[in-house]
């Protein structure tokens, strides 16, 4: 099949965060199973320039937005197989240090949408299917069936929209509808993208596209639920019960984060411990902890909001760390009050505590690779990257149940030596603080944690499992196409 993938990021071009690594690991995984896949995004100025130097330009239109005419550059590169097109424009994505968070994020996202499309018989491209990721491509599926099906070469495009997270849902003044997209009042309904008097992006690609995925099992049912739902679970029930909405586990980049061939790291390893002790001994004089290879290491690498579980923490870490004998070192930023209360955190106890407030990749993964327990107590998380990252590396898990964390990490038993990690169930700081004392426990105990850590090693955290669900998907709704045509043969 031919796929194009439509997003605002990709690593390694531009990244905020889940949506960036899915983007720049899925289509290769679909390339390597026999698809054309190609991806769409926006060209922002914050594209290192190493890759602006390997752009061509494939097309230069214009995009109607509104009133105006706007200036629409098509340029490409291919990067690991992987043709990846960049839309161009000064005014919506040059001059600006980030990429979302303006106050005009409707216009420059409903011109997006308009480009992808317009874009797509000037690159000479004509797409099975049309993957859309989060609310910043949400309005395609509309566009193409208000707009463009009628054409010929739009005719058999086909549609999969998935939530990254339901959170962010791109909501904006009815104006963005009429005056900019140019749809009129008939789809600004409750069965449109009408949302409390606004218009709802997210919801737009729940509606009219033909499939709608989440990145976990856990986190599609969690979102036909009121607590989880933002005010969508109605309609994400609606699909669920009629087979439209779907959860598949991210994966990662498996070749990239690998602990025998990272060399960001200190010391690659495979599946000795002694070797990856090495690496805490080095993230320990790095960072100017005591080195002491036996004890306990646990970590976050996290944004330092809310949703991580972070009120947990600062609720129980003191308690912890007058009763238990470990490190912990965290890496990231976020809320200014979650940012001053570690740095006071590790004024307090400088020997066991150590905060970067920082964005780092290569100390990240000296990270991943040198903790023994790497802690996520979201207090929800659609999938989540950063568990599997710490399996692949060995560091297990202390993982709160929900979302993806239920999907991919499972509690350790020491009974029957199954599980990856530890878990608890409730949003309570006591049963977090109980279940980080189990691990601990665990980690003196070498014939266990040797068990524990194989399970981890031994798991396969590619995207070929998923790859393989999302190709099913995208057969099925070809299906879809397949009978429609041949009901207009008959």
């Amino acid at each position: 099949m031919n796929i194009l993938f439509a997003a605002a990021e990709a690593h390694p071009f531009i990244k905020t965060g889940g949506l960036a690594d899915v983007i720049g690991a899925l289509p290769k995984a679909l390339l390597a199973a026999g698809h054309d896949v190609r991806v769409i995004l926006p060209k922002y100025q914050g594209i290192p320039a190493l890759f602006k130097e390997q752009m061509k330009s494939e097309a230069i239109t214009e995009i109607h937005v509104g009133w105006r005419n706007q200036y629409c550059g098509i340029e490409s590169l291919n990067y690991e197989g992987i043709t990846v097109y960049f839309v161009d424009n000064m005014y919506y994505f040059g001059g600006r240090e980030g990429i979302y968070g303006y106050m005009d994020d409707g216009e420059r996202f409903s011109f997006f949408n308009r480009a992808v499309l317009e874009a797509l018989p000037l690159i000479e491209f004509q797409p099975d299917v049309l993957h859309c990721h989060d609310w910043h491509s949400a309005m395609i599926p509309l566009l193409l069936e208000s707009d463009y099906r009628s054409q010929n070469f739009y005719s058999q495009i086909r549609t999969v929209f998935t939530i990254h997270n339901l959170l962010y849902q791109g909501i904006f003044p009815y104006e963005v509808l009429t005056e900019l997209l140019e749809l009129d009042s008939r789809y600004f309904t409750y069965e449109g993208v009408e949302y409390y008097d606004k218009v709802n992006f997210l919801k737009g690609g729940l509606v009219y596209s033909d499939h709608v995925t989440t990145v976990s099992p856990t986190y599609a049912r969690e979102i036909q639920t009121d607590y989880y739902g933002y005010g969508l679970d109605d309609l994400l029930r609606h699909l669920g019960h009629h087979g439209k909405l779907s959860g598949i586990v991210n994966g990662i980049d498996t070749e990239s984060y690998n602990p025998a061939t990272d060399q960001k790291i200190y010391q690659p390893y495979d599946q000795d411990l002694t070797l990856k002790r090495r690496n805490k001994a080095g993230l320990q004089e790095e960072l100017g902890l005591p080195v002491k290879p036996d004890i306990p290491m646990i970590a976050m690498v996290t944004r330092l909001v809310d949703m991580k579980g972070l009120d947990l923490v600062s609720r129980v870490l003191d308690e912890l760390m007058y009763t238990e004998d470990f490190q912990f070192v965290v890496l990231g930023t976020g809320d200014p009050a979650y940012e001053h209360w570690l740095m006071e955190a590790a004024n307090r106890h400088p020997d066991n505590v150590s905060v970067n407030i920082t964005f780092n990749d290569a100390l990240s993964r000296k990270i991943y690779a040198a903790c023994d327990m790497y802690l996520m107590p979201s207090k929800f998380e659609p999938c989540g990257i950063s568990q599997l990252l710490a399996l692949r590396y060995g560091s297990i898990p202390i993982v709160r149940e929900t979302g993806g964390l239920n999907d991919t990490v499972h509690a350790y038993n020491e009974f029957t030596g199954e599980g990856n990690g530890f878990t608890f169930t409730n949003y309570n700081a006591h049963d977090m603080l109980y279940t980080i004392r189990r691990a601990l426990s665990f980690f003196n105990q070498d014939d266990h944690w040797t068990k524990i850590t194989s399970n981890a090693f031994q798991g396969d955290y590619s995207w070929n499992v998923s790859a393989e669900e999302y190709i099913h998907i995208y057969h099925s709704i070809q299906g879809v196409v397949e009978n429609e045509a041949s009901t207009d043969s008959e």
